[in-house]
């Protein structure tokens, strides 16, 4: 009984040590280099937060979106064309191919596809 009561004592201490001793060799320095250089969009991090910003970033972003989700609304299309009736299969394809053609024209149109704004 005692030796279990020291052999748990024992695995505490060490355990503790070697947390501490994690916590010692993880320490970041508050001046670190990722930390003081712009962000990807540009924004100096040491600055104020609630400057104005391009909206062009804001738009890029929701283009991606877009156009990102749409990859995973026709990957199951894909699944289904053994399935289901040939000419709805090709209606719906069509149509939704044809909804987001138009989308990219209305951007493109809107010059919303210029970085140069």
């Amino acid at each position: 009984m005692i030796f279990m009561l020291i052999m748990c004592l024992i695995m505490f201490i060490i355990s503790t040590i070697f947390i501490f001793i994690s916590f010692i060799i993880s320490k970041k320095s508050l001046s670190d280099r990722e930390k003081c250089s712009p962000f990807e969009c540009g924004f100096d991090p040491k600055s104020i937060a609630r400057i104005p910003f391009s909206l062009h970033f804001f738009l890029i972003a929701m283009i991606f979106l877009i156009f990102d989700v749409e990859i995973a609304l026709i990957f199951p299309l894909i699944f289904t064309f053994k399935m289901v009736n040939m000419i709805n299969w090709w209606k719906i394809n069509l149509f939704f191919i044809l909804m987001l053609l138009i989308g990219l024209y209305h951007e493109w149109n809107q010059n919303m596809l210029n970085w140069s704004n």
